[in-house]
């Protein structure tokens, strides 16, 4: 029995929230919707109470090998938790000024947020699939959250749909890795990988690397993204666009560095295809967006492939750079959409571009704020998604990919146009005649957005002083080269 408590040891952490969620719901089963607000606060309490015990949990390995406790996945663990805490407080009063409070709502984000936990630290390709089945089963039901909105309805098919063909891709890959490695575990397809790099294990590769690629939403398999940002409730795209892109990524790398090793030529130039198709589609579609919802996604198409980029230098200095520019990332979308949550007029949210115009007048500092997520986003010196990219460029130039990280710099100069376009309708355009001025704003969006443009600058320098020798202690001991 000491080998399964020091295994419950190590995975205290999504222990911890699964039996909370579990306690939760039979709370909310026995109360009712009115104990909705206090299920939110006790779900922000576990959030941050699970990020504290993986943070101060012990390192190694359990179930074995198929579950990792490493740097990287504490890193990650805590960044994820707290930004699912965050949705929480979003979502907690999104619903009651849409009257539509219900106590599964918090419930589904801690589950969820157990999936990517698992996600972070998987050691196999079972614990693999497991973890992204166990949080995209509560991120369905959430895209689809707002029942009674046909456009919600709509992105909650659509995530289910696509992300059901997703799925497949992992297993078919899966299972192909499987027969030819003859090993779920990480170690040994490596060991099998730098051995005999054959065409079959090459071909479950590719799809294990496609299902995953949709999971991010890189493209050519972000199909789903932009329908599904516009239509699910704002709160949720918040989550959508930050935890579950951590726990994505983190998982990417984890399974090409530490199962690939010896076939990282082949898997980086799949990875480099998908961060060329990525700035293309990211900054090219979304010019002609009009939804401010569709526009970010678009953005992170894009911002997605930067973070690719990283994966693919194979180096310990790229995987650095991706966990650099990811939560660099997350602090600007989450400040993002929760600006984008405190902004209404007559009861009526704010969605399409052209509804900023002359918002500096009544809402002075929410349009500074946006202005600096803006460019932020955009990766303007000195903001902090301006050290993200610098860090992402800077590996793929040492790893030999120059010509990439030039494609990606253009790329941006693109994605400037519809970044600055909103710039200018809150700051020069005047507001058209009669439009009602803005509602008053929700204390807890405005200052959760506050904070993150704080965070984008001034206070960014302050912030890589301790986030740049976490990520660097997180990526320590990867790399393909």
């Amino acid at each position: 029995m000491p080998d399964l408590s020091y295994a419950l040891n190590i995975a205290a952490s999504e222990l911890t929230l699964a039996i909370g969620a579990l306690v939760l719901l039979m709370l909310g089963a026995f109360i009712g919707e009115k104990s909705a607000r206090l299920i939110s606060i006790l779900s922000v309490a576990l959030l941050v109470a699970a990020s504290a015990v993986a943070a101060t949990g012990p390192l190694g390995t359990a179930f074995n090998g198929a579950y990792v406790a490493d740097p990287l996945a504490i890193y990650a663990k805590v960044a994820i938790y707290i930004a699912s805490a965050f949705a929480v407080v979003l979502g907690g009063g999104w619903m009651q000024r849409m009257n539509i409070a219900r106590f599964e709502f918090p419930i589904l984000i801690v589950l969820a947020a157990v999936g990517m936990g698992m996600m972070v630290s998987s050691g196999d390709l079972i614990s693999l699939y497991v973890g992204v089945e166990l949080h995209s089963l509560a991120l369905y039901v959430l895209a689809a959250y707002h029942r009674d909105d046909l456009k919600a309805s709509e992105a909650g098919l659509k995530y289910f749909v696509l992300g059901a063909l997703s799925s497949g891709l992992l297993l078919y890959g899966s299972s192909l890795i499987y027969g030819f490695a003859g090993s779920m575990r990480f170690e040994d397809i490596a060991a099998y990988a730098a051995a005999n790099p054959g065409p079959g294990l090459i071909f479950g590769l590719v799809f294990l690397i496609c299902g995953l690629a949709f999971k991010v939403s890189a493209a050519p398999f972000h199909m789903w993204t932009p329908d599904v940002y516009e239509g699910a409730p704002t709160p949720v795209v918040a989550l959508f666009a930050t935890a579950p892109k951590m726990a994505a990524m983190v998982l990417f790398a984890r399974a090409l560095s530490e199962g690939f090793l010896g076939a990282h030529d082949q898997w980086a130039q799949v990875l480099v295809l998908i961060c060329l198709a990525s700035f293309v589609v990211g900054a090219w579609g979304g010019l002609a967006q009009k939804d401010i919802q569709r526009l970010l996604a678009y953005s992170s198409i894009a911002n997605i492939g930067y973070a690719t980029l990283g994966i693919a230098a194979g180096t310990e200095q790229g995987l650095q750079a991706m966990v650099t520019f990811m939560t660099l990332y997350m602090i600007d979308t989450m400040g993002f959409f929760a600006i984008l949550l405190s902004l209404s007029r007559s009861g009526r949210p704010i969605r399409k571009i052209s509804d900023l115009a002359g918002l500096k007048k009544d809402r002075p500092l929410t349009t500074i704020a946006i202005t600096i997520l803006a460019l932020s986003v955009l990766g303007m010196p000195p903001f902090s998604g301006f050290w993200g990219k610098y860090y992402v460029f800077g590996a793929a130039a040492s790893a030999g990919y120059w010509m990439v990280g030039a494609a990606g710099l253009v790329a941006s100069v693109v994605a400037a146009f519809y970044y600055l376009r909103m710039i200018k309708l809150m700051w020069f355009d005047e507001a058209p005649e009669g439009q009602p001025k803005t509602d008053k704003a929700p204390v807890e969006a405005q200052w959760i957005g506050w904070a993150c443009a704080a965070f984008s600058f001034p206070l960014v320098i302050v912030g890589l002083t301790w986030l740049e020798p976490l990520t660097r202690i997180a990526a320590t001991g990867f790399g393909a080269r």
